[in-house]
């Protein structure tokens, strides 16, 4: 609910059990039940079977699906909008798009590194991200932070911005401080 009071267009629901933000289906079903109308709900998944994605669609009421990890021809037909999750290590992580821009609705574009999916805080080169959005919307991620959320809208503009370790106060704990912080700077921006 900090988020959304101070501003927040989506919240993310983490499904992946080897996070740090982990959230079951039913704490999250809860939460959402609760939610004011017009805030997107969006689903985290890594490399999770199709048919388990619409389970916890149909379980907790998501409205979006957020993919990671999944090969670049592995899209499923999904009854709601698909972010595709890329880490970008450099301009070649981009070459998967073309290939997939019809099957997604944005491209969630974060840092890669090799023993996470995502949420480390790392910033990747922006210039990349200028160039993916020829692929179509792309809602940036990857080390953004109050301190820096603005330059990034202003220089990337992004569709969307994606945060989660930049406004914590210790790994899977949000400091409602920084989320505002983020919020108001990225609106702002």
């Amino acid at each position: 609910m900090a988020a959304i009071d101070a501003g927040a267009d989506a919240l993310g629901f983490v499904f992946f059990p080897g996070s740090p933000r982990h959230v079951s289906y039913l704490d999250s079903a809860e939460i959402i039940r609760y939610l004011p109308p017009f805030v997107n709900t969006v689903g985290v998944f890594v490399d999770e079977d199709p048919d388990r994605i619409k389970e916890a669609i149909s379980l907790t009421g998501i409205n979006v699906v957020q993919l990671h990890s999944e090969g670049p021809l592995r899209i499923p037909a999904l009854p709601c909008p698909v972010i595709k999750a890329i880490r970008v290590k450099s301009l070649d992580s981009l070459d998967p798009l073309i290939n997939i821009k019809d099957a997604v609705s944005a491209f969630l574009l974060d840092t890669y590194t090799p023993d996470a999916f995502g949420g480390t805080g790392q910033i990747f080169n922006w210039e990349i991200a200028l160039e993916a959005k020829q692929f179509g919307r792309i809602v940036l991620a990857g080390g953004l932070t109050p301190e820096n959320v603005a330059e990034a809208v202003r220089r990337v503009k992004p569709y969307g911005v994606d945060v989660s370790s930049g406004v914590e106060a210790k790994k899977g704990r949000k400091d409602h401080k920084k989320l505002k912080l983020f919020i108001d700077r990225a609106k702002k921006a």
